[in-house]
């Protein structure tokens, strides 16, 4: 009997070695998502008076990132302590808890068992310290209102008390944070009319205290309510067929349709950002924000009148060129600055005066000594070439004034080349500027216009009648153009062609619903999102020809300032930011098409508007089972 088993023995081990694949493979692996077992309090407990909630799962758990995904209403001052330890999760809430009031932990998708990450799927705990619970629910989106995009993270609260006051001095009496696509949704509202805000809150205390925090106000109060409703959901028998579709009663919360538009208010607190000085013939000075006021210079050591300033429209932006060449060996410039400042407390301006010292980072010292340098190299390749009998025909090393040439290739016909200089003009020639055309193998002098570019003293647009298809070339005679130092330009040249109309399809946009009252900016995106063209449409006609082939996107600014740019709201005056909008197509121009597209911009809500492929933030990966016993089962041949 013993020899008879050990033979046996042998057969099995042999059978084994045979077929390597019918050993144990440690079993089908876990796919079950965790579930609670027990809580204390109990779940949707009434007269609640303890600080701690401890939940208890039926296997190990981990809480994915809790500060980020767990959220508790009405919010905690007091950050509350939140911890995982095998198969319990503990909520420790420090601040004084408010009577008659539902608290809600919402731990979104936080909460997976530790072996496999299964998901538990979203989760919230709710409980009361009065004697009932709240259960209504407001639901919706927020998105940013300078180019819809779905903002991630922000928090989304509501406020009983419906005045202005209260988003500034209370913090929020129930709270939501936005998911990856931009949703939220509040839960644990009692009955009642609320004001709903949303708040970038950067110093963690629920209230809106800094302009630099993104905000969102509701353009309407909030009332929730619910009603039953049924859901239908569709059982699969396959990836293909479907099985049957059944009804599945709920309670359908509203409102669960909210947008709300976040902006962060302009930076109207004016101080000295910064100044720069590159070179000695320039300097810049740089403001946080924008004044009506000019900001005066007083040299110390030098005579300010020999400044040449270029000062932006908003006087936040200050380069000056300094004219009297005596002053560029000087090494540092002292002067006394007059401006506009912000009184951080107040909010007011009033005049403040600094001493600035600006030096530069290349010295004129400093150059010069590199140009002798340079041109002592230069006269030793002169030198030697002249012992070795060489030609030598390089010019010795100057400082030219640099012209540069911008246009787009091919050239559109609408379009028109800019000739730019790198230092003001003391002079310019346009006898010494020729546009020549060529004819067969011959050019010819064509016509032009040469005007300043507005705000670009140092750029200038050619107008020309471009012929469609035809070569240009543009010419810059040497000396033509001098700057206020002296420097000369060596003769340049530039050839270009002008494309044919068979290059390029066009756009024809009819904007439905304008208010006659409201300038309106039509823009043309490209596939980065990026704009290509914009155009005024005061009768709601918005006209883009030569377009290069490729795909579009539509989007509609109402600018109702006028001032040529979108504007963000501010709380305070309840100025709204200008509405932006986008049409949901992509257009796909194509070369000698010509599209008409008619476009009633309020057609589709905020949210349905903006087209998939031009939204950054995307929506949060959904968690689901692995399915890895599938898996495991074609691996084993099953």
């Amino acid at each position: 009997m013993r020899k008879l088993l050990y033979f046996v023995l042998l057969l099995a081990l042999a059978a084994a070695c045979a077929n390597p694949g019918a050993g144990p493979d440690g079993g089908p692996y876990d796919e079950t998502p965790p579930f609670v077992v027990s809580t204390t309090p109990a779940a949707g407990d009434s007269g609640v008076e303890g600080h701690r909630v401890t939940l208890v799962f039926n296997e190990y758990i981990q809480l994915e990132n809790a500060s980020e995904k767990v959220t508790i209403s009405p919010p905690q001052i007091e950050a509350p302590d939140i911890s995982a330890n095998g198969k319990r999760i503990t909520v420790t809430l420090n601040d004084t808890m408010r009577p008659n009031t539902t608290y809600t932990i919402d731990f979104s998708d936080a909460i997976v068992d530790n072996n496999e990450g299964n998901p538990m799927g979203n989760y919230t705990f709710f409980f009361s310290t009065g004697t009932t619970v709240d259960t209504f629910e407001v639901a919706g989106n927020v998105l940013t209102a300078q180019d819809l995009e779905p903002v991630k993270g922000i928090l989304v609260g509501l406020h009983r008390d419906t005045t202005d006051s209260a988003f500034r001095t209370r913090p929020f009496d129930r709270v939501a944070r936005t998911d990856g696509s931009g949703r939220f949704s509040i839960k644990g509202v009692a009955p009642g009319t609320y004001r709903i805000y949303a708040l970038q809150d950067g110093d963690g205390d629920f209230r809106f205290g800094q302009r630099s925090e993104m905000i969102a106000v509701g353009e309407k109060t909030v009332t929730p309510s619910s009603y039953p409703d049924i859901r239908h959901d569709t059982i699969w028998r396959d990836t293909i067929y479907y099985d049957s579709i059944v009804e599945r009663p709920f309670t359908h919360f509203t409102p669960d349709d909210v947008v709300l538009l976040a902006f962060t208010e302009k930076n109207l607190a004016r101080h000295l950002l910064k100044t720069e000085r590159p070179i000695p013939e320039q300097f810049s000075i740089y403001f946080t924000a924008p004044s009506t006021q000019v900001p005066e210079i007083r040299g110390l050591n030098f005579d300010a009148s020999a400044l040449l300033p270029r000062i932006s429209e908003g006087n936040d932006t200050l380069l000056f060129w300094v004219t009297d060449t005596a002053l560029l060996r000087q090494d540092t410039l002292r002067m006394a600055l007059t401006y506009d400042e912000t009184n951080d407390s107040t909010l007011l301006n009033s005049p403040r005066t600094d001493t600035l010292e600006l030096s530069p980072k290349l010295t004129w010292a400093k150059r010069a000594e590199q140009q002798q340098e340079k041109r002592e190299e230069w006269e030793k390749r002169r030198d030697k070439a002249l012992r070795n009998d060489r030609l030598f025909n390089e010019e010795p090393p100057t400082d030219w004034l640099n012209v540069t040439f911008n246009y787009a290739r091919p050239l559109p016909p609408d379009n028109n080349p800019i000739i730019g200089v790198s230092e003001p003009l003391a002079r310019l020639d346009t006898a010494g500027i020729h546009l020549l055309l060529q004819v067969d193998s011959l050019t010819e002098e064509a016509p032009y216009l040469l005007d300043t570019l507005p705000g670009r003293d140092f750029r200038f647009r050619v107008y020309g009648e471009w012929r469609p298809g035809q070569s240009y070339t543009l010419v810059v005679d040497s000396a033509a153009l001098q700057s206020i130092y002296g420097h000369v330009n060596k003769k340049t040249e530039q050839k270009f062609e002008v494309a044919t109309n068979d290059d390029f399809g066009a756009l024809f946009v009819n904007v439905r619903g304008l208010d006659g009252d409201t300038t309106a900016i039509v823009e043309l995106l490209n596939e980065q999102g990026k704009v290509a063209r914009r155009t005024h449409a005061p009768e709601g006609r918005a006209d883009f020809f030569y377009l290069r082939p490729g795909k579009y996107y539509l989007r509609l600014l109402l600018d109702r300032n006028g001032n040529g740019q979108w504007d963000p709201g501010e709380f305070d005056t309840h100025t709204k930011p200008e509405p932006i909008y986008y049409h949901p197509a992509t257009f796909d121009v194509r070369a000698r098409w010509d599209i008409e597209q008619d476009w009633d911009f309020r057609a589709l809500p905020f949210t349905a508007q903006k087209p998939e492929a031009l939204i950054k933030q995307k929506a949060d990966p959904k968690k689901t089972i692995k399915n890895r016993n599938a898996e495991r089962l074609r691996e084993k041949g099953r």
